[in-house]
């Protein structure tokens, strides 16, 4: 027999027909209301049994639909503890992304170009709406960047500070998400720095002054100048793998 919170978790989820797959219309249905805020991060979801009532499904499919919404970071499971709502935020992708690019270099160089394909309309989108609170964060990692130089790990917390600034100045949330996990190529491409033993001064100088550039046409809504700073930042990336490359006497193309 339906109970109150039965009743209370109808109103919470949207319950529709069962599809081809119940655990996938239970998890869309579950994902929907997580990401319109009805569930907000830190709250605990309704049990297994709750939600099979709810949907009128069973136990095994209640707990295949929160083992997809834990798969892709939406929700925090834990042994013999309810699961609760997560933020949205990039971390699944950027355990995938991490995992892509360290498998080769190849696979390396394949992400630093989907990055600046990706980053070029960022930055543009970004130079079109200067939303404050990116700009600020851009700024910021900028100047610190110069207190981090010749410091590795320390200079590439702040570029990744930079560029979630830089999806920060669009003020599009589904971008910030994209680039937080695009935070691990970031790591990736700044070790292939590191491992140039030729890397001096000038070079860490010439890295911020890039990030300069960037922020400058972004910060004059120049999105022609952006996309050319942009262009530009990644061709250093796609030098620096080459010459690892070379180093490692590895085949880029194979």
């Amino acid at each position: 027999m339906p109970t109150e919170t039965d009743d209370k978790n109808h109103s919470l989820f949207d319950v529709v027909p069962p599809a081809a797959r119940l655990a996938d219309t239970v998890t869309q249905s579950i994902a929907d209301a997580l990401l319109e805020g009805r569930i907000a991060p830190g709250e605990a979801l309704p049990s297994e049994g709750e939600i099979a009532r709810t949907f009128g499904v069973s136990k095994p499919i209640a707990r295949e639909a929160l083992r997809q919404l834990a798969g892709v970071g939406l929700i925090h499971t834990q042994q013999g503890k309810v699961a609760r709502a997560k933020a949205l935020n990039g971390e699944p992708l950027e355990r995938f992304y991490g995992f892509a690019v360290r498998s080769s270099l190849t696979r390396l160089q394949e992400a630093n170009e989907m990055r600046r394909v990706v980053e070029t309309g960022i930055a543009q989108l970004a130079a079109q709406r200067r939303n404050d609170e990116g700009l600020e964060q851009m700024r910021a990692a900028t100047s610190k960047m110069r207190s981090t130089m010749l410091h590795p790990h320390r200079f590439t917390e702040c570029d990744i500070e930079f560029h979630l600034g830089m999806a920060r100045a669009t003020g599009n949330s589904m971008i910030v998400v994209q680039m937080e996990g695009l935070g691990s190529i970031q790591r990736e491409v700044s070790e292939l720095f590191t491992r140039r033993s030729n890397r001096s001064a000038a070079d860490w100088e010439k890295t911020i002054e890039r990030h300069e550039a960037v922020l400058k046409a972004i910060v004059e809504g120049d999105e022609e100048a952006v996309a050319v700073a942009i262009r530009d930042h990644y061709a250093a990336a796609d030098i620096a793998s080459l010459e690892v490359a070379d180093i490692l006497g590895e085949n880029s193309h194979g």
